[in-house]
Parts: structure tokens; sequence; C-alpha cells
């Protein structure tokens, strides 16, 4: 999968912004504020979900803007396959209504995971591990979804039923026991579906973690855990899921949300060197081993869709000494596919095998070179 091109129209700071791009490393260089973490929040969009951010799309319009934006891109998905337009954005009219369009007809976002998967990796994510459960799922499901774009329609699904189902147990008395065991039924099948799909994913993961060396970047070996810490024993089956429900309908309501089940599960990972809780870990071994993590799902995504995802990594080099920055680009650059890496300073990116794409970002303005 490689952006041959990419168009911002009002979106952040840039009011304009056309670049064209080639298979391999693509390396954005500019001052801080320069807007090089904006062009791949626009990337991150053309993926389902609420990009890397997680922001507002109101949050996305340029400041004095007209109240839309609009972030294009084409798509080379194979040399043989003619590139992909993907678009989306949202106007004016409507700033609450995000619009998606795949060669140009009108479509849902979760249909742009079946044209392009999408990783990244930030500085907010650094300390991922000692943050919240709710954090680490949605990084969790965030790689599902790079695996199986039919992962978001049941996480979609799954959060209605549970908004419906916390509603009717608001008032128990009143309640519709033939819809509340309905809406039991959808939760279960959705939350079965969603947690096959990250078992799946873990499991192809955990096998691509295993055949790689534990330096220069630190190794995490990975497990889910239940809401108590436990390691998942088994998977959620259907029926099993609509028995839990239906037993915690009484804690559910004293609680005022739904306890257990699929939105309650945890990643947890460990250093695979020390055995030492990842949360326990430095800070600079929290982050090798999400650089690790990210490099390996790549490959495992890779040989699951037969197209390796595209990769955006913010600020990543500036972290590392050149041993292993030189390690990420050689790595980078073997196993194909296209990368997107930013920094303060060009003279970061002097090592990269080519070939490469090189951006210079100034106050909203790119320039090739």
């Amino acid at each position: 999968m490689t952006l041959i091109r990419l168009s911002l129209t009002d979106f952040r700071n840039h009011a304009g912004a056309d670049m064209a791009a080639a298979p391999g490393l693509v390396a954005l260089h500019g001052d801080n504020g320069a807007g090089k973490t904006n062009i791949l929040e626009a990337i991150s969009l053309l993926a389902p979900g609420r990009g890397l951010r997680r922001a507002a799309l109101s949050d996305m319009v340029r400041d004095g803007a007209g109240g839309g934006f609009a972030v294009f891109a084409e798509v080379q998905a194979g040399a043989e396959l003619a590139p992909v337009a993907l678009g989306t954005g949202i106007e004016a009219a409507q700033p609450g209504r995000r619009i998606v369009r795949i060669n140009g007809a009108t479509a849902a976002a979760t249909a742009l995971g079946d044209w392009l998967a999408v990783l990244w990796l930030t500085p907010a994510m650094d300390r991922l591990f000692v943050e919240t459960a709710g954090n680490r799922r949605r990084f969790l499901d965030r790689l599902v979804l790079a695996l199986d774009p039919r992962h978001a329609q049941h996480s979609n699904r799954y959060e209605a039923a549970l908004r419906a189902r916390g509603k009717l147990l608001a008032d128990p008395a009143q309640a519709d026991q033939q819809w509340l065991t309905s809406l039991e039924a959808q939760l279960a099948e959705h939350g079965a579906a969603m947690d096959a799909a990250r078992q799946n994913m873990l499991a192809g993961l955990s096998a691509e973690l295993a055949g790689q060396p534990d330096a220069p970047f630190a190794r995490p070996l990975l497990t889910l855990v239940d809401s108590e810490g436990a390691a998942r024993a088994a998977p959620h089956d259907v029926e099993a899921l609509k028995s839990l429900f239906a037993s915690r309908r009484r804690i559910d309501t004293a609680a005022g949300r739904a306890t257990a089940g699929p939105h309650r599960d945890d990643l947890s990972a460990v250093h695979a060197a020390t055995g030492r809780a990842a949360a326990r870990c430095s800070t600079g071994e929290q982050k090798a081993m999400l650089l690790s993590l990210v490099l390996a799902h790549s490959d495992s995504v890779a040989r699951a869709r037969a197209q390796r995802p595209v990769l955006l990594l913010d600020e990543v080099a500036a972290h590392l000494d050149p041993l292993r920055r030189g390690a990420l680009y050689e790595r980078l650059a073997a196993q194909g596919g296209q990368a997107w890496l930013t920094g303060t300073e060009a003279a970061l990116f002097d090592d990269m095998p080519g070939p490469v794409t090189r951006f210079q970002i100034a106050g909203g303005r790119i320039a090739a070179g």
C-alpha cells in the first residue's frame, strides 16, 4: 500500500497542499509547530477510526477557513492495479458529519479499511503501558483494524447495544425484558466476533515477535487479560457471553455500567528479556517495546493481507541513538512498503537508505527535497 499522492485543503494549518510520494521512506522535516504531525494525522483519517489524535472533526478545520476541510489521496495497492482515490472531510453546512468517498462514490468510514491499512506511533503513545486500560484497548483494536476492517462494524454495534442496555438497566423495574434479552444477544454476537479478531491478531503478532531478537529494540510478550488482570483462559463464546450479561444485570444496575465482557479486557505486555511488566520498565524500554511491536505488526499485516500497511512514525528518530536509528532505517527499507517519518532536523534522515522522498515543512508550506 503506497500513497502516491496526498492533497489537503483547509486541514489544520495547511490551507492547501499537494504531495507526491514514492514507495519506501518518506521524511518530513521542519520546526516544531510547522505542521508535520498534521500531515500524518491527515493520512490516519484515510483509515477507519478517528485518526491518530482522536480529535473532533471541527478541530481539524484551519483557523479562518469556511468551516470544512478535505483530505484526498491516491493509493497504489499493487503495480498491476489502478490507483484508488480515497477522500474524507467535512462541509461547513454539517460540521459534525464526516464524509467519505472511495473513487468518487460516497461510502462508510469503515469501508476505508478495505483499501488502506495504517499503523502509527506518536510521542503521545510513549506511556501506553502505564495509562488506562481503555487506551490500551483502543490501541489493540487499532492493530486489529489493520488486519480485519470488519472489526470496526462489530465494535460500533457492540457499543451501541451496550449503551442501549445501560439505559434499560437504569430503570430495571420498567425495562422490557424481551428487548433486554435481544440486546444481550447482540452484545454476545458482536462481542464474540471482536474477541476472535483480537485473539487472531495477537496470535499472529506474537508469532512475529517470537522471531525477533531482543536487540536493538526491546521485544514484548503480549497477553489478553480480563478486568481483574488474569490471562484469558479461553475465547469469549456467544452463548457464554449471553449468560454472562444476563447473570450480571443486578450487578451492572448497581454499578451503573457493564462490569464484564470484551469491553473490559486489557492488553498486558512483559519485557521478554527481563520478565518485567512493561509498566515497570523504564520510559526508554517502553518506547523500544512499542516500536518493536509496531514493526512486528507491520510484518504480520503484510503476511496476512499480502500488502504492507502504511507506517506513520512521528518524532521517532529523534529519540533513538545513532545505532538504533540506523537499525530502524535499515529494517524499514528491508521490509518494503511505505513509512512516513517526521523530525525537526533534516540531518536526522541523512543515513536513510534510498530511495527517500523528502519534504520540508515550514509555516504550512510544503516543499519537496
